[in-house]
């Protein structure tokens, strides 16, 4: 009985510690962090002279007001969103999403003056822009900060310009790191449940020194406003392109040929390796650098340059981050030995133009096989589908999906003929166009992929 006692005062000391500790900090006021940094953080208009309806833009309000905000008389529309100035002459970091196909791009910033910004670059793959405005005066910028270096449960502040309302300030705390939405092949968001809302992308995410630590990005919703779930694009991974677009005006990317996954704790076991993480080589592209190296499918990649490989994803922004024409050290496991492998950082190749750079309307029918939702063409030979065409800027082209790979499962449910395929993703459409599971089999690997289904209108 003393000891249900002692461990009963015990834990209601901690929880009354922890709740005054907790108290404390959100006891404190954020407005001197907020005065330091608001200035530096703009709004972001963008015109578009495509005529647009409002039943396209889901405008449900009767307010004529609401609807001429969102929606221009003469027929252009515009969208709303938000940024923050690097430096004192005018380079702003938004969203590419934020900016893109804009006819004319408006910046306001904190004192309400407008300034035309100008397109320096974008970069899809990391949904980021940077656009520039000239001022006669030097203007106010924020201070990067370290994004590696949050931890889960760090308190965040997130600004931006929500449903175009004007600059406004959530808190929150880091609630996960590292987080894969299926969004692209640099997947590694910062999540939170500070509130974003629609406008606010593009938005910086502070640390509680008043440092940038992410871009506000995207958030989870069934209703289009927060419900506590938001993610931000880690400040670190646009370091390197934004400095590639400064220089370039575009983001070169290095590259080996290799297609991998990430290495699994039965692998490691049943392979009796002697270490831990790493990724497996699965294929290689013809004539690539790894190929010249004499990497093979099967491989095990340790380490890129003396540092670590953790997972598929952290080796493919590695390589893409090395400079082109430098050469690296791959150590590999093979046959149970370690071995060093030099290798020499070619260009990524250039995206070949397929069926999507084409005008569709010259076809009188689709193709047989043609998957517009998956944007994907596939062929049936004995109850075996193949993929012979992936569309450029499709999702499944950005996840690797590619000519040759055989379709086996969707959604679990295994596939034998193109009936099967079109019927499977037609229901997964009417579901509200959520990501499929497909499963392949990739140069005699099996992969299986998150691919989005595309809801036409």
């Amino acid at each position: 009985m003393k000891k249900f006692i002692a461990l009963t005062l015990l834990l209601f000391s901690w929880s009354v510690s922890a709740n005054a500790q907790k108290a404390q900090v959100v006891g404190q006021s954020f407005a001197p962090l907020v005065k330091e940094v608001l200035p530096s953080v703009v709004n972001i208009s963008t015109i578009h002279n495509t005529p647009q309806s409002t039943e396209r833009l889901d405008i449900v309000s009767a307010n004529e007001f609401i609807r001429d905000y969102f929606l221009q008389d003469e027929g252009g529309h515009t969208s709303l969103g938000s940024g923050f100035i690097i430096d004192s002459k005018g380079y702003i970091i938004t969203n590419n999403h934020v900016i893109e196909n804009a006819d004319e791009i408006i910046v306001k910033l904190a004192d309400d003056s407008q300034f035309n910004a100008s397109v320096i670059g974008t970069d899809k793959m990391t949904d980021i822009a940077l656009i520039k405005i000239d001022s006669s005066t030097p203007l106010p910028f924020v201070k990067i900060g370290d994004s590696d270096k949050l931890e889960v449960g760090d308190w965040i502040l997130a600004v931006g310009n929500p449903f175009g309302l004007g600059g406004s300030v959530t808190a929150g705390i880091v609630s996960a790191k590292s987080r894969d939405i299926d969004a692209g092949s640099y997947d590694n968001f910062i999540q939170t449940d500070a509130a974003i809302n629609q406008g606010s992308s593009g938005g910086p995410m502070f640390n509680m020194n008043g440092e940038v630590v992410g871009i506000n990005t995207a958030i989870f919703s069934s209703s289009g406003g927060s419900v506590g779930i938001g993610f931000a694009t880690p400040i670190n991974l646009s370091k390197f392109v934004v400095e590639q677009l400064i220089a370039k005006g575009k983001v070169e990317r290095g590259w080996l040929g290799l297609k991998v996954s990430t290495n699994s704790q039965a692998i490691i076991l049943s392979d009796s390796q002697t270490f831990k993480d790493g990724v497996i080589v699965s294929s290689l592209a013809e004539n690539s650098p790894a190929t010249t190296a004499g990497i093979e499918a099967g491989d095990v990649i340790i380490s890129f340059n003396g540092n670590d490989i953790k997972d598929a994803k952290s080796f493919s922004r590695s390589v893409a981050e090395t400079s082109i024409g430098q050469n690296v050290i791959l150590r590999i496991w093979r046959n149970s030995q370690i071995k060093d492998v030099n290798l020499t950082i070619a260009p990524m190749p250039e995206k070949k133009a397929t069926l999507s750079d084409t005008n569709k309307s010259t076809y009188n029918e689709k193709p047989i096989g043609y998957v517009e939702e998956l944007g994907i063409i596939a062929e049936e030979k004995n109850e075996v589908i193949i993929v012979s065409e992936v569309l450029a800027g499709s999702d499944a082209f950005t996840k690797g999906l590619k000519e040759g790979d055989i379709i086996q499962k969707i959604d679990g449910k295994e596939v034998f003929s193109i009936d099967d395929l079109l019927t499977y993703v037609a229901y997964a459409k009417t579901a509200g166009g959520p990501p499929v599971e497909m499963r392949v089999l990739s140069d005699g690997m099996p992969q299986t992929l998150q691919l989005k289904v595309v809801v036409n209108d």
